[in-house]
């Protein structure tokens, strides 16, 4: 079966069987993420009965940011020569058996048989690993799910990716909270089961998308396509927004705690209920209210609306001091996160051109793992050395700047062709 053309839209089976491909796709991009984030609520508490300090806590996600910032790209052009399949599987297996080697360090450290310089160095070269590996999975997932596009639905796509991670963030931590009721290695080594099921179940159900043996006329390097069009900027947009959504996630339990002066057990539960509705909000609209929007509206106005909306509510957060406040105000960011991170994909993927799909998806990971990278060391340190509501104003200022940019610029980002039958 061929897959379509840009500009065309697949027909009867045809189209069915792209559909259950899409489906499968989001299935395992949503347990991955699922897989990844029921460590969130165990990381903290479990590093500190490692007697690990708060400093070398941060080290475990700036580890496996910093490799995703590496590799990404790498990973990305590798699938455009080895095919989509093999570098998603490898992925997800190299996930797994970085768990399990974390689990396992944790594990003796629990015990007693690990402890100080050298726990810590074996715990952050499992992250090291993990973040080696990881980085293949969401480029070649983006890029597989435009191989499976028609120019007209590429932000309805990249929607169904973002949704997939929306809705592991909201269902990770609640799983990753009960399981921590066992232990709290328990978590860890879920996610490594899930991550092997995961890499098996992709294996038998996932067609290739791309034939390493496909001819690639239009294929460029990566260093050139950092000069193509739009990509520049786009990329920048990627990596500063992130950065500031990112830092606010970081941040906002402090907030939260602060302003509504709670116990760390209320603190959780309120922020987890707050988080719940960001994630929903942000699933709802990259998952469905993205589709229509993105048929009818090119990508610039989207971008921009986007930045809008998240910008708003970045300022928001720092004026509310009770909890629907708040919530209404994280709502917002949640809502504009989910306009722009698909349509972010869908501009670069088009701006990228057939055959450079992996690459510029690759790209685009490492700018969303800089921006993971620098965000909280800049919002924590904006917290406790300037005000509470410093990061706030930083990540707003940061959002409205870059619509400013944008709008001045007005990047050229080549519009989708309509699909036939539209």
């Amino acid at each position: 079966m061929s897959r379509p053309t840009p500009t065309e839209a697949p027909q009867g089976p045809q189209a069915g069987s792209l559909k259950r491909t899409k489906l499968l796709l989001f299935l395992t991009i949503f347990i991955a993420m699922l897989g990844l984030s029921v460590l969130f609520p165990v990381i903290g508490p479990l590093g500190r009965e490692l007697k690990l300090t708060p400093a070398q806590i941060g080290w475990f996600s700036t580890a496996y940011s910093l490799m995703q910032f590496l590799f990404s790209p790498i990973w990305g052009s590798r699938s455009e020569r080895l095919g989509r399949r093999p570098i998603l599987v490898m992925g997800l297996i190299g996930f797994a058996v970085s768990f399990g080697l974390f689990g396992l360090f944790a594990s003796l450290g629990l015990g007693g048989q690990l402890g100080g310089p050298a726990l810590f160095a074996l715990l952050v070269g499992a992250r090291v690993v993990g973040g080696i590996f990881s980085s293949a999975t969401l480029p070649t997932a983006q890029a597989m799910m435009a191989d499976l596009s028609t120019e007209k639905d590429r932000a309805a796509s990249m929607g169904l990716i973002g949704a997939a991670f929306g809705l592991g963030v909201v269902f990770g931590p609640a799983i990753g909270g009960l399981l921590s009721g066992i232990s709290l290695v328990a978590p860890v080594y879920f996610s490594a089961g899930l991550a092997v099921l995961t890499a098996v179940a992709a294996l038998l159900t996932l067609p290739e998308t791309r034939r390493a043996t496909e001819p690639h006329e239009n294929a460029v390097n990566r260093r050139t396509l950092l000069t193509r069009g739009a990509i520049p900027l786009l990329l920048v947009v990627s990596a500063l927004s992130t950065l500031a959504s990112v830092g606010m996630e970081q941040t906002i339990a402090f907030y939260v705690q602060d302003t509504l002066r709670l116990t760390p057990e209320g603190t959780a539960r309120t922020v987890g209920g707050m988080l719940v509705v960001f994630g929903l909000l942000a699933a709802a609209v990259q998952g469905g209210a993205i589709r229509p929007l993105s048929r009818r509206v090119a990508p610039t106005p989207l971008i921009l609306l986007g930045l809008a909306v998240m910008g708003t509510g970045m300022l928001l957060i720092q004026s509310a001091h009770a909890y629907w406040p708040i919530t209404a105000a994280l709502a917002l960011v949640g809502v504009g996160s989910a306009i722009l991170s698909p349509t972010l994909s869908a501009a670069l993927s088009l701006s990228a051109g057939d055959g450079n799909q992996g690459a510029v998806a690759g790209l685009n990971s490492s700018a969303l793992a800089l921006g993971r990278m620098t965000g909280p060391l800049l919002a924590t340190g904006l917290y406790q050395h300037v005000s509470i509501g410093a990061p706030y104003v930083v990540s707003g200022a940061v959002l409205l700047a870059l619509l400013g940019l944008m709008l001045l610029t007005r990047p050229p980002i080549p519009q989708a062709t309509p699909a036939a039958g539209h």
